[in-house]
């Protein structure tokens, strides 16, 4: 099967908006080489879950490619024409399953050493993409919070090495209702920007998320806890593969790839379908985020900000379980009990990533941060106008904190 061969009947089983989205550009697909065409319904297939930057981002493509001349078309996209494709793979209903190609690519591309060749030309081509269609310019700074180190007393860890050198290092927070005081600002944060698109202002919690805590009203929320019904039937069939002894890790690759989210208990009528499927990846396409609540967190917040790329990011860190032997981990054994001490070094280290992907986005000279120490009286804020590497021994309350960076 050729691009040439599409019609609109092969985009028969995609959803309703991606199917909308393919057919309307079924022409520029058609004009495409391959492999092109299915890294591009790879993420057209995937438009009906997609955020509303993501989509943003998508239609501008598309538009672009649309506009231009065949012979600048031809120019753009001859690095993939140039590549050697087995030809089994253009045999394959590729347009059906965009995902399963890529993996067939890939292992082809790398046992024929294409795969430089190709990831210079993808990096080549999407910068082009990129400078031809900007991202529209913020109209809110950007703010990051993370709360970090419940249940470890003040002192026990150097704390914030990395990012002290961004900002200033205060160590003399008076901050007994730190947690609430930081939800209601965010809150007050959203509500202000009660015109904004949705997903803009996120929550996400490695524990649960108390009721007097709850703000889904406000902040598109999520937690650990809450999706244990999930985690523990995706480590049941992760389980399977393994004692079956028919499986290694592409198998668990590939079953993970193909879950939908009924397959994990998400059924309910009041399911937000888009909220559901980022739920669902981050289970399935994250590395030990099934296992490790730190590790939920980190990787549940470097998606959403390079998905959703959102005006307000809130991050609060719970003590996950000590480390056990993989089978023990698999069966979701919790018997070694939680870890503070421990789960306190990744959150230290994760809120530094953090601060790193909120780099990678647009309008990063507008960008605040702030990462505190829930039980103790240390914190780090970073922002325009801050001084950086310095250290305050003043006290602050939360609200006095909170104004450096708001």
């Amino acid at each position: 099967m050729q691009p040439t061969d599409l019609t609109s009947q092969t985009f028969a089983g995609y959803p309703p908006q991606g199917r909308e989205v393919a057919i309307a550009r079924l022409d520029l697909l058609r004009r495409l080489p391959m492999p092109l065409v299915p890294i591009l319904l790879r993420e057209i297939i995937a438009y009906d879950w997609k955020f509303p930057s993501e989509r943003r981002e998508l239609d501008a493509h598309l538009v672009y490619l649309a506009t231009l001349t065949p012979t600048a078309l031809r120019e753009l996209t001859s690095g993939f024409a140039a590549l050697a494709l087995a030809a089994d793979l253009n045999g394959s209903d590729w347009a059906a399953d965009p995902e399963g190609y890529m993996e067939r690519l890939t292992a082809s591309l790398w046992s024929t050493h294409q795969m430089p060749q190709f990831r210079t030309t993808a990096e080549r081509y999407t910068a082009h993409v990129r400078a031809a269609a900007p991202a529209p310019l913020e109209t809110v700074p950007r703010l990051g919070v993370v709360i970090l180190g419940r249940g470890v007393a003040p002192g026990k860890q150097v704390l914030f090495r990395k990012l002290r050198r961004e900002g200033i290092y205060l160590n003399r927070i008076q901050a007994s209702d730190g947690v609430q005081v930081l939800l209601d600002a965010m809150k007050q944060r959203a509500q202000k920007q009660a015109g904004s698109q949705s997903y803009e202002h996120w929550y996400i919690d490695g524990g649960s998320i108390a009721p007097g805590e709850a703000t889904g009203e406000t902040l598109t929320q999520i937690s650990y806890e809450a999706l244990e019904p999930a985690r523990r039937l995706l480590l049941e069939r992760a389980q399977q593969v393994v004692a079956s002894g028919g499986g290694g890790p592409e198998a668990l690759r590939t079953l993970m790839m193909h879950l939908q989210p009924k397959e994990l208990g998400f059924t309910s009528a009041n399911d937000d379908p888009l909220l559901t499927h980022f739920q669902l990846s981050l289970l399935t396409e994250g590395s030990g985020t099934q296992i490790f609540s730190t590790t939920f967190v980190q990787w549940a917040a470097r998606e959403c900000l390079r998905r959703s790329q959102p005006s307000t990011l809130l991050l609060r860190f719970a003590p996950r379980q000590r480390q056990q032997g993989m089978d023990e981990l698999l069966r979701g054994a919790t018997s070694a009990g939680p870890d503070p001490e421990g789960s306190l070094v990744d959150a230290d280290m994760a809120a530094y990533y953090t601060w790193l992907n909120m780099l990678r986005l647009p309008n990063v000279e507008q960008v605040r941060f702030l990462a505190r120490h829930e039980d103790g009286n240390e914190a780090v804020a970073i922002g325009p106008g801050l001084p950086r590497g310095t250290t305050s021994s003043s006290q602050f309350d939360m609200h006095k904190l909170l104004a450096l960076v708001t």
